[in-house]
Order: structure tokens, then C-alpha cells, then sequence
């Protein structure tokens, strides 16, 4: 019998790199496991500082979970030499109040780091996964064969699942290699979409990145076509802001802004998925919620008033006219002494209070103050000594908030807005040379409320209230505001946003071509004036990652009608993707045929399917399809089911996308608006939903937009 001895054989790159996986895994759950095991029974002082502490650290538990189907990291940087202070300082984090340093990591692996979705180190503290935001991290997005940042190689991972399956390499130094396309990008991008929208942390371009990392203090205006990226965009930018000014945003806050719930619902898994579960959430609606009870609908014509940005003014000029100059004196009793101010000087008080534009509310509170402040000068000249204890005791006489009460008396927000919309005298008043009579006619209701309780407001009405509540006391300011599909806000809605953001940043996302609304915004320009932001940097996002460039070509035939001045979206996909136009000729019966047949078609592939369709048709075309026994959701369900089909109406189409869809009735989507140029911009967003297929339905002829250009 022979013996040989075993030669051992070295592991594959793709075994080492799994391997590191399955540490990196391990130390994760090792931390979750430390941030689980602190005991705080004797480090708090009271019981509100131990219920403080012991939700940042189920929270905390919350961060570091694993999640079996999210790749843990997607990428590789080997550096040339060990990066600078300013890079190493980003591969540092804060873990427990103690900095632990990626020196000893980055010795061990002669410049390596991995790129991942969050931070993770071993029991010495040496990182392990390097958090995306990190500066040490962003070659990884802008290094190219030109500018190669002092990498020298840039690994991408493919996964299937959870399981590392693919590596590719680019060496970004090496002059004999030629750039190209990396496949395994092109793959993730071009991944079927299922479900809620999901994080790009691995795909993030260039020009999305250089958005992505710019600074807290600015503000950043986003113009993007359908599919480039504008959403993703804005909500890395928040989750970078939030590893980069952590401690700031904490104090001051964040918020997403969203068009409606089903938008929420369809973003709600990015923030988390990367770490960050303490972004609120809201619609314009949301945020003025607390105003009014919301029970009415505007007409049209009635809404256009409400939203412009002249019913400011008019809600301006309304509340200081309840501002009245004293007619006489006020006269103090101190003791048994008697300190008479007269109505002369008190006018003067009131008029300094005014010429400083200050809020109603401020102004009003420092009224008694100046008051006061005047007896005290006549106290001095008398000999006496008073101090801030009886000026404040002055500012509280019954004779002085008796003045106060008369000259500048308290207001209800509720109840001035209640009064221009039902009283024509009163709004004429105040509205005189801002608003024609029509327009004035086209705010008064009909039937004028007897309370504020039993008003139907409407949501304009709620915006309004909440202008005039601002003009009282000042609202609170977030440290930063993302405002999505910002093109359809009325003027008064986007100084409702920015005033919850006057010491803050926003960003803002939107396409004009998207716009829907009858006050949607002609410009960029426009919007940020009256958000308040006026300074911010606008960028356009162009090339299209979403859209597949046949289905984006078709789209962009309306461009030319609806937003002339744009640049078309570029897909860079090289899938072309499936696209038909199927005409159904017959009556209303052959089209819901051709529709339910072409959703049985798409739902045979990989993916979610969205049938899209004029709001007044959904209801015909629900009934078909349970006929069919095709199950199908509503919009913003598709986080709580596994239903791959859902029915959406055209006026919810706006931010989502779907794999496959299928449009029914061109001509109908267009018909459903006021206007063309809405119908064609609503048809226009409906026919850019789509990931890897559309399909047209049709029995009517074709709008001439689309058949003109062919």
C-alpha cells in the first residue's frame, strides 16, 4: 500500500471571499449580541432616563439585524496605499461612546475594505464592513479607469438571495485593461422589481453619488426624468446626511415628504434596509393635518385660488387688520402712586411693533413689555429703583392687558381663514388688488359654516389655516426636508414645506414633464421661491436606469407637448425590453378582453405586474379581472401580500413601477384630465412605470401626440 501525503489545495477567491461573508455575518451578530446583553439597571438615575436609554437600545438591536436576503457587502476597494487621514477618519466609527480604529484591518489586508450597506467590526474593533457613506468608501462609486483614486482594484459581488454567488473585477490602474460595462451593475439594475422599492446602495452612479454625499448646509433641487434614479437618490442623501451629522439631525430632525400614502407605503423599506428607522414620513396633507378636520372637496377653479401665492398676502393683510390704535392712555396704579402713559406714545409702540414685521403672536406677547418698560422710565425719573421683577409685574396689570386686549388682540388661526371664505365684505377688503372678483367668488362658500367645528374644509383650506397659524407663531424647523414629486404642489403647499425647514435644507425631487396638478410648477425657479429656497442648486439626473429605452423612446414622443424644454432620458440599459402597442378594435367588451389577456401574459414572467388605467375604468376592469380569477391588489398593498398584480388607477401611478405593465386606453387617461397638456403629462407618467415590458391596450385611436412622431 502507498501513501502520499495530501497536498492542501487553496481556497478559490470566490471561497475566500464567502468566508469573509460568513465572519463578517458572525461579528454582526455578535454585536447585536453585546447591545443585548447591557445590563442598565445601575447606570440610570430615574426611570425616565432607564425608559430614554432602553429604547435607543431596542432600537439599536433593530439596526444590527441581519437580514438574510440583503447582501451584508456588494463590493471591494484595494487601495495602492493605505488612504489618508481624512479617508481613514471615515472608516472609523462610534460604537458604544468608544472611536474604533480601522488601522489594524487595513494593515492585515494591505489596503483592502469592503463595502456594505453598514458598518461591521470584529471583537478587536477592526472593521470588518466599511459603511457606504464612509469617505474611505466613495471610490467605489467615482473611481474610473481616468481618475482611479489611488484604487487598484474595485471588486462587485453578485448574489443570489443571500448567497454570494459571482465576484468581478475591474483594475483600474492596469493600462492593458480596457474599460467596459460592469455586467454583474448591469444585472442588478435590470433586476426584476417585486414588491416595495428597494435601496440602490450598490448601483449608485457618479453623478447620483456626487448629490448623494453634498453638504447639510445647501439645498439641492433634483430634476429627473422617469427611472433616473431622483427617489433613490433622495433617500441615500437622507441616510448619508444622517452617518454624517448624526448628532445635529438628532436634535433637529428629518422628514420624507411623499405625494400620497401609497408612495410612502411603496418607499417606506429604503431607510431601514440601510440603517436609518428614525426618518418620519408624511404627505403635504399630513402636515397640516392638525389644522382643520378635512371633510370637503374644492372645485378646480376654487383650488387654483386657494394655492396661489397671493392668498398670503390676502391672509396677511386680514390679520394685522385686527391691529387697533390706541384711542386713550393707559394708566398704571403702583402702590399709591399713579403712572399714566399716553395714547400718543402708545401708538408709537405699536407702530415700532409693526415696522419690525414681527410674528402677530411675538409681537403681541412684547406689547406689554414695552408697556411696561415705559412706566418703569417714568419710575426712574421719579427717583424710584424698579427692577425686571416689577416690570414683569407692570406687564401683568389689569389696566395694561386690558390695552393689549383692545390694541392687539389674540386671533385664531381657524377662525380668520373661516371668516375671508365666508364673509365677501371682509375678503373683498383684503384682497383688493390681489384678487379679481371672480376669484374671489371662486373661494366663498356657498353656504358660509357657522363654526369652525362644523366647516367642511377642505385640504387647500387646511394649507391656508396653517399660513395664517405661521404668521402667528413661528413653526418648528427640521434639520433637513425631502420633498418627492414636488412638480405638482400648489405655491401655498411649498410655503407650508419650507416653512418647516427656514433653518434647514431640503431636497428636492421632481420632473416638470410629470406634472399633473392644474398649480403645477412651470419652473424650478418658481418652486424654490416659494419654498424659500431660492439659493438651492439644481441638478438634472438624465441617464435612465429604470425605464427600458424602447418603452422610454415611445414615452418620450410627448415631451415636445408637455415640457419642451427637457432633455429626453437616456436609458442605459442594454436590454431594449419588451414593448407592444395592441389594438383591440370592437367595442369597450374587446379592450378589457385584450387588457385581462395581456396582464395574463405578463404575470407568466418573473416579477410584478401594474395595470394602469383612466380612474373612471378601474372599476370595470377590477370586476373583469376577478371574473378571470386574476387576484390583484390596490396600490401601497404590495408590502403586506405576495399578489404580483395591481390595479392602479392613473391618478396613483406617480413614483411607482412595476416590471411589467399594461396600459389600457391611452386616450382614456388623457381624456380624464381638465386639459390636454395634463391628460398627455398624466399619460406620459403612466407609460414610464415600467421596468422590462409595456404593453398598450387600445380601441380608441391613439392621441396624436404619440401617433404624430412616430
Amino acid at each position: 500500500m502507498c501513501f502520499r501525503e495530501a497536498v492542501p489545495v487553496s481556497p478559490s477567491p470566490l471561497d475566500r471571499e464567502r468566508a469573509h461573508l460568513a465572519s463578517s455575518r458572525a461579528a454582526l451578530r455578535a454585536m447585536r449580541e453585546d447591545v443585548q446583553a447591557l445590563d442598565i439597571s445601575d447606570v440610570t438615575a430615574n426611570w425616565v432616563n432607564a425608559a430614554v436609554l432602553e429604547r435607543q437600545i431596542d432600537e439599536r438591536i433593530k439596526a444590527l439585524a441581519d437580514l438574510a436576503h440583503t447582501p451584508l457587502f456588494f463590493g471591494r476597494l484595494d487601495y495602492l496605499h493605505a488612504p489618508g487621514a481624512e479617508q481613514a477618519e471615515g472608516a472609523e466609527f462610534e460604537e458604544g461612546g468608544a472611536a474604533t480604529s480601522s488601522q489594524g484591518r487595513r494593515r492585515e489586508t494591505g489596503g483592502s475594505f469592503y463595502i456594505g450597506r453598514r458598518h461591521v467590526h470584529d471583537a478587536d474593533g477592526d472593521p470588518m464592513v466599511i459603511d457606504w457613506r464612509a469617505p474611505v468608501s466613495q471610490p467605489f462609486y467615482r473611481a474610473s479607469k481616468k481618475a482611479p483614486m489611488d484604487v487598484a482594484l474595485r471588486r462587485r459581488f453578485g448574489y443570489t438571495g443571500g448567497e454570494l454567488t459571482a465576484y468581478e473585477d475591474e483594475h483600474l490602474t492596469d493600462p492593458d485593461e480596457v474599460e467596459q460595462t460592469s455586467k454583474l451593475l448591469q444585472q442588478e439594475i435590470e433586476r426584476p422589481r417585486v414588491g416595495p422599492m428597494r435601496d440602490i446602495v450598490a448601483t449608485i452612479q457618479p453623478e447620483q453619488d456626487e448629490i448623494v454625499r453634498s453638504g447639510l448646509a445647501g439645498s439641492v433641487c433634483v430634476q429627473g426624468g422617469p427611472g433616473t434614479g431622483k427617489t433613490a437618490v433622495g433617500l441615500h442623501r437622507v441616510a448619508y446626511l444622517l452617518y454624517a451629522h448624526r448628532e445635529r439631525l438628532a436634535r433637529t430632525g428629518t422628514l420624507v415628504i411623499g405625494p400620497n400614502r401609497s408612495f410612502l407605503h411603496y418607499i417606506e423599506q429604503v431607510l431601514p434596509a440601510l440603517g436609518e428607522l428614525e426618518v418620519g414620513q408624511a404627505t403635504v396633507d399630513d402636515l397640516v393635518a392638525g389644522r382643520a378636520q378635512v371633510r370637503g372637496v374644492d372645485d378646480p377653479g376654487a383650488a387654483l385660488v386657494k394655492g396661489d401665492a397671493r392668498m398670503a398676502e390676502v391672509l396677511r393683510r386680514a390679520l394685522r387688520s385686527h391691529i387697533a390704535m390706541p384711542s386713550e392712555g393707559v394708566v398704571v396704579v403702583r402702590g399709591s402712586r399713579r403712572w399714566r402713559i399716553a395714547s400718543y406714545e402708545l401708538e408709537e409702540i405699536v407702530r415700532e411693533l409693526m415696522a419690525r414685521d414681527m410674528r402677530y403672536g411675538a409681537a403681541r406677547e412684547a406689547l406689554p413689555q414695552r408697556i411696561a418698560h415705559a412706566v418703569l422710565v417714568r419710575m426712574e425719573r421719579a427717583g424710584e429703583a424698579p427692577d425686571d421683577r416689577v416690570q414683569d409685574a407692570v406687564a401683568r396689570n389689569a389696566a395694561v392687558k386690558a390695552v393689549v386686549k383692545a390694541v392687539w388682540p389674540a386671533v385664531d388661526p381657524a377662525k380668520l381663514v373661516l371668516r375671508l371664505l365666508s364673509d365677501a365684505q371682509f375678503l373683498a377688503e383684503h384682497a383688493a388688488g390681489l384678487l379679481s372678483e371672480d376669484e374671489q367668488k371662486a373661494v366663498l362658500w356657498a353656504k358660509p359654516a357657522r363654526s369652525v367645528k362644523s366647516a367642511k374644509w377642505s385640504a387647500a383650506d387646511a394649507v391656508l389655516i396653517d399660513e395664517a397659524a405661521d404668521l402667528i407663531e413661528r413653526t418648528p424647523s427640521l434639520g433637513h426636508v425631502v420633498l418627492d414629486e414636488a412638480q405638482d404642489l400648489s405655491p401655498m403647499q411649498y410655503r407650508a414645506v419650507g416653512r418647516r425647514a427656514t433653518t434647514g435644507s431640503v431636497t428636492v425631487l421632481g420632473d416638470i414633464a410629470q406634472g399633473t396638478t392644474p398649480w403645477s410648477t412651470p419652473s424650478w425657479d418658481v418652486a424654490l421661491a416659494h419654498l424659500g429656497k431660492a439659493d438651492a442648486v439644481v441638478e438634472e439626473l438624465t441617464a435612465g436606469f429604470r425605464v427600458p429605452t424602447d418603452v422610454i423612446t415611445y414615452a418620450s414622443r410627448l415631451l415636445p407637448h408637455i415640457a419642451p424644454g427637457l432633455t429626453p432620458v437616456a436609458s442605459v440599459r442594454e436590454n431594449p425590453g419588451a414593448f407592444e402597442v395592441r389594438e383591440a378594435p370592437g367595442g369597450v367588451a374587446e379592450v378589457v378582453a385584450g387588457v385581462v389577456a395581456a396582464c395574463r401574459e405578463a404575470l407568466e414572467n418573473e416579477g410584478s405586474v401594474g395595470l394602469i388605467a383612466a380612474d373612471a375604468r378601474c372599476a370595470a376592469l377590477g370586476e373583469a379581472l376577478e371574473r378571470a380569477g386574476l387576484a390583484f391588489l390596490a396600490p401601497g398593498e404590495e408590502t403586506t401580500t405576495g399578489a404580483r398584480l395591481t390595479l392602479v388607477p392613473a391618478s396613483l401611478a406617480k413614483g411607482l413601477e412595476y416590471d411589467y405593465v399594461v396600459l389600457d386606453e391611452p386616450a382614456a387617461v388623457v381624456d380624464g384630465e381638465p386639459d390636454e397638456r395634463t391628460g398627455l403629462r398624466r399619460l406620459y407618467v403612466a407609460l414610464t412605470r415600467a421596468v422590462s415590458g409595456l404593453v398598450v391596450v387600445h380601441g380608441a385611436g391613439l392621441p396624436a401626440a404619440l401617433v404624430d412622431a412616430a
